[in-house]
């Protein structure tokens, strides 16, 4: 199957990687070590060096810097966003990363479907069942859906860091889709 022709469907040309800042060039090269690719939704921010910085660094805040949730179930969360907002960028791309962070195909596969068909901790299930929500229906979150939360032994913080990653990749799951952005083809094939 061929690579699609395009980042995203706006005729918005990515930067040539010569005209990044210094610092976002090499973020790029470790990307490509790292992963063996730049993801797409980088060079897709690129045109614009002041959009590009504040996704990367957010990304980075949220998804790897020290957290009571796991990279695995922060990943686990954005797939269920991903899921409700039937983004197929990062459907595509953070499926990927759960299987190859839990190692499970299985597991990945069912978070992009559904995911209350997968076996999962009552722990973890709380924190999903709270992402989906605060997505599908975030007015009807409350003190009774972070008291779940808390019952299940989240603290004030991975809250706060549950609905940061869940408000993220909302945002994201919109904007990959409003512009038709497509996922690298080497996700596809990865951990499985």
């Amino acid at each position: 199957m061929p690579q699609p022709k395009h980042l995203t469907g706006l005729a918005i040309e990515p930067a040539p990687r010569a005209a990044l800042e210094p610092d976002m060039q090499k973020y790029f090269a470790v990307c490509e070590q790292k992963l063996g690719f730049v993801p797409n939704v980088l060079s897709a921010y690129s045109f614009d060096a002041v959009k590009l910085r504040a996704f990367v660094n957010l990304y980075n805040d949220l998804m790897l810097a020290e957290s009571g949730l796991s990279k695995l179930e922060r990943e686990m969360i954005a797939v269920v966003v991903s899921s409700a907002n039937r983004c197929y960028y990062c459907l595509t791309a953070h499926g990927a990363a759960v299987r190859q962070l839990s190692g499970d195909p299985e597991l990945g596969e069912m978070l992009v479907m559904n995911w209350r068909t997968a076996p999962l901790p009552a722990r973890q299930r709380a924190l999903l069942e709270f992402a989906h929500r605060l997505t599908v229906a975030p007015a009807e979150v409350g003190e009774a859906e972070r008291a779940q939360l808390r019952e299940a032994g989240w603290s004030e913080r991975d809250i706060w860091d549950a609905a940061s990653v869940a408000g993220f990749f909302n945002f994201t799951n919109r904007v990959a889709t409003a512009t038709d952005m497509m996922p690298n083809r080497e996700y596809h094939a990865q951990a499985r």
